[in-house]
């Protein structure tokens, strides 16, 4: 059982996607289904379901992958978890990061919801860094 839920779901995302899986199922907490609903708008994932098994809510995530069968690559190249359970990051509007030039995308808590950091910016609101996506 793991505390951390929101880098369990990264870790298994990014091992997925280093051997060619095409689905991944993690445990669904709101936090971890509103991440998913933000990969998917991104274009990393192709599609995210919530299912019940027994008393659990299990998150069947399916990974996007570019090129041929064969040759296909994972669109996600890189996973960061920044703010831990052990550490939080807290950043102002002014200081929100812009991942990789602009190519990545920031994932915030902040007071207006889980957002990405684009929209942080547009809202003019600082929050919490939960992760990095590349």
């Amino acid at each position: 059982m793991s505390n951390d839920t929101l880098g369990d779901m990264l870790t298994r995302i990014r091992n997925a996607a280093a051997v060619g899986h095409s689905t991944v199922a993690v445990r669904a907490s709101n936090l971890n289904v509103r991440v998913a609903e933000i990969l998917k708008e991104e274009g990393y994932l192709d599609s995210f379901e919530v299912v019940e098994v027994g008393s659990k809510r299990m998150l069947n995530l399916t990974i996007r992958y570019s090129g041929e069968r064969r040759f296909r690559k994972p669109v996600i190249s890189g996973l960061e978890r920044v703010s831990r359970p052990g550490k939080r990051i807290y950043v102002r509007k002014s200081e929100i990061p812009h991942v990789l030039s602009g190519i990545g995308v920031a994932i915030l808590s902040t007071p207006k919801g889980v957002i990405t950091g684009k929209q942080a910016r547009r809202l003019g609101v600082g929050g919490e860094v939960l992760c990095y996506v590349y």
